[in-house]
């Protein structure tokens, strides 16, 4: 799940000595709206197809074009998650990758990471999901997978984010492999667990579009 696993070998980088018309060709041809620039195998930033149309002048170097994101790159041992964050701080739906050496090497697309995401959190797997609130000291996920699996139940995998109801709290989203919950829902609640939300799925679900909602359910989007 390392970081140059899924770059994207159909976004070519722009140069300096680029104009803003081929910019411009090539994202229509590639269907995306930024290119990365690099120059002499250094990544600079990612140029939009918005700051060509705002300037108006097709014939202008890339070299004169202000750049962004050039903060928005991940090194290529990084995991998949640090190549999410790193887009959601920088607002970008393209990431570069580079080397150790700061060599350009190519960029991830936030689709494919996504998709990544998705595989990593076993989402395409049947099941069901859960959310629980509690405090961090209380977090133990080798106790909540015994109660779990003392329901015959597995727990594929889990996700941890802040409580936005409750600062001292965090939310721990569970994904597990039956779809039934009723019985592993009275386990944890007799223990004290508080669950806030829970997904049963259907069985079946197999679509692309099941899957993304799958993943944004997990994600607690």
């Amino acid at each position: 799940m390392q970081a140059y696993e899924f770059i994207n070998s159909l976004i070519p980088p722009l140069k300096l000595s680029d104009r803003g018309g081929k910019a411009l060709a090539w994202m229509e041809e590639i269907r995306i709206d930024a290119l990365p620039v690099t120059d002499q195998g250094r990544f600079l930033g990612f140029i939009r197809d918005e700051m060509i149309f705002e300037l108006n002048q097709p014939e202008q170097l890339i070299g004169a074009i202000g750049l962004k994101g050039g903060a928005c790159w991940v090194y290529s041992d990084k995991h998949i998650y640090d190549v999410l964050r790193v887009a959601s701080e920088n607002q970008s739906n393209l990431v570069a990758v580079i080397d150790r050496e700061n060599a350009y090497l190519g960029v991830i697309t936030m689709e494919d990471a996504i998709s990544a995401f998705a595989d990593s959190l076993s989402i395409k797997s049947q099941g069901s999901v859960l959310i629980l609130s509690l405090n961090m000291t209380d977090y133990h996920l080798s106790e909540i997978s015994r109660l779990v699996e003392s329901e015959n139940t597995k727990i594929l995998s889990s996700f941890i984010t802040n409580d936005p109801l409750d600062d001292s709290k965090i939310k721990l989203t569970l994904k597990l492999d039956k779809p039934e919950l009723r019985h592993v829902k009275a386990t944890l609640e007799r223990f004290g667990y508080r669950i806030i939300d829970h997904y049963q799925e259907e069985t079946g679900v197999g679509s692309e579009e099941d899957r993304i909602g799958n993943l944004l359910r997990f994600l607690d989007i």
